[in-house]
């Protein structure tokens, strides 16, 4: 992108606004500034490096703690900047602006039925958001990250404004983009490698196993699927704990969709008109505290668990419900209550399963009321210094914020993950402490010389880079 000329025009102030992540917690008040052009960028930049202010770019805010908020600075509202550029139906490359959303992009590359190699668990995540996050699926153990899809990206950065790099051209920066959450610049736009749709379905095999035992050992088994996960009950007592409903899938083939029936379901998962067509229904705003009760959700596992059957081969599924299950019901973060919630998120490598085992435990002592929990596999490690997966087995599960004991298990459980080379995803973390980071990412140092050559004032400031110490104001 060649260096932009500013033009003589009155700066986006933007208006002051409590932000929290989609966890509704670590609530802190921001300027948002409505990015309308990449003039805005690099304004919102330079008034960024005043001191104790700082800036930082903001998505769909669909990361559950602090990443994507900035307390007494700037804060860079990306979602306007959301076109799709182009779509090479020959080399299957798409270009878009950073605020695009997963959902726009998957419904544009259908019209040439073309999709995209990797989607997280809701559509409603931004380009922008989803290479900060290095975002993965249920096929990190066959196709890996975000980060092995794209194929440029366009930054801007307080010392070098705005530039192309790649795998070819910076690609410290490139791969340090990947995961870096924000911090080494504002992603203007990206070309992402898409691939062929084979089918808006999936035929999935689906297992339910009877507890933790069989759960890991099923899981264990071969991959022949490109799909997999499991949704595992950690509030079922006794030996029933870690039961799980594993569903392990692949693209059904060009031809062989069921047929179509009538009913409202099948026809609100037409695809791809169903990517963008609002949720089922909507959680109200002002849901009480203690709407949901350990009692209430383990009742719901375990009818959900005796719904299922104990073993299914090649059943169809719709891509939309299947990908991004959550999305059908509107703003359910707000089931949890004011209080919010904690993801949690970590992976242990491969090899580890003794340690594994320990953090199940530990969360049944500690009587943590989880009330999802959803498992799977890594692939091998790729991409920046603070990219999440690496090939192991990851957990995240949903905790009520205000769980007493909660912020003490956590921690605990970080030294458990951290001794044996595990680590939390920065993505969904609201709480975690500094030394804690330091272990679990060992490529830390060299982060911080990627963030010293392209912000050296640490005009990119962010709550979560604060507390863990990722910018030059907090280290």
């Amino acid at each position: 992108m060649s260096a932009v000329e500013l033009t003589a025009r009155a700066p986006a102030t933007g208006e002051q606004r409590w932000l929290c992540g989609w966890g509704r917690t670590a609530r802190s008040c921001c300027r948002v500034i409505p990015a309308r052009d990449v003039q805005d960028v690099v304004e919102g930049l330079a008034r960024g490096a005043t001191p104790a202010a700082g800036v930082i770019a903001r998505g769909a805010g669909r990361s559950y703690g602090d990443a994507a908020q900035n307390d007494g600075g700037a804060v860079l509202d990306m979602t306007g900047w959301d076109r799709i550029l182009s779509v090479d139906t020959e080399t299957r490359l798409v270009t878009a602006q950073a605020g695009a959303t997963i959902a726009a992009l998957l419904a544009r590359l259908a019209a040439d039925r073309l999709t995209l190699p990797v989607v997280p668990g809701t559509r409603h995540v931004t380009l922008g958001g989803a290479i900060a996050s290095d975002i993965h699926g249920k096929n990190h153990h066959r196709d890996g990250g975000m980060a092995r899809h794209v194929v440029a990206l366009s930054l801007c950065t307080p010392a070098g404004g705005c530039v192309e790099v790649s795998p070819e051209a910076d690609p410290e920066l490139f791969y340090g983009t990947f995961g870096g959450m924000g911090l080494t610049g504002v992603v203007l736009q990206a070309t992402v490698q898409a691939e062929p749709l084979a089918s808006p379905w999936v035929a999935a095999d689906v297992d339910r196993t009877e507890g933790l035992d069989e759960t890991l050992e099923l899981m264990a088994g071969e991959e022949r699927h490109r799909y997999s996960v499991a949704w595992l009950d950690l509030l079922a007592e006794g030996s029933k704990m870690g039961r799980a409903v594993v569903s392990q899938a692949d693209p059904l083939a060009a031809g062989c969709a069921p047929p179509v029936q009538g009913g409202v379901s099948r026809r609100r998962n037409a695809y791809p008109g169903s990517l963008l067509r609002g949720p089922a229904v909507e959680v109200p705003s002002g849901v009480p505290a203690g709407l949901l009760h350990p009692m209430g959700v383990r009742a719901f596992n375990a009818a959900h668990w005796r719904m299922t059957p104990r073993r299914q081969r090649g059943r169809p599924l719709a891509l939309v419900p299947y990908f991004f299950p959550l999305d059908g019901v509107g703003d359910w973060n707000r089931l949890y209550g004011p209080g919010g919630l904690v993801q949690y998120q970590f992976v242990v490598p491969s090899g580890q399963e003794t340690t594994l085992v320990r953090c199940f435990e530990l969360m049944r002592s500690r009587r943590l009321p989880v009330y999802l929990a959803v498992f799977k596999r890594f692939g091998a490690e790729f991409g920046g210094p603070l990219s999440f997966p690496l090939r192991g087995w990851t957990l995240a599960v949903d905790v009520p914020a205000a769980a007493p004991g909660l912020r003490s298990a956590l921690d605990e459980l970080d030294e458990v993950v951290a001794g044996c080379g595990g680590r939390v995803y920065l993505s969904k973390d609201a709480r975690l402490r500094r030394e804690a980071l330091e272990a679990m990412y060992p490529q830390l140092d060299g982060f911080n010389a990627l963030r010293d050559r392209v912000d050296p004032g640490g005009v990119l400031r962010s709550d979560l880079a604060r507390r863990l110490g990722l910018c030059r104001a907090a280290r």
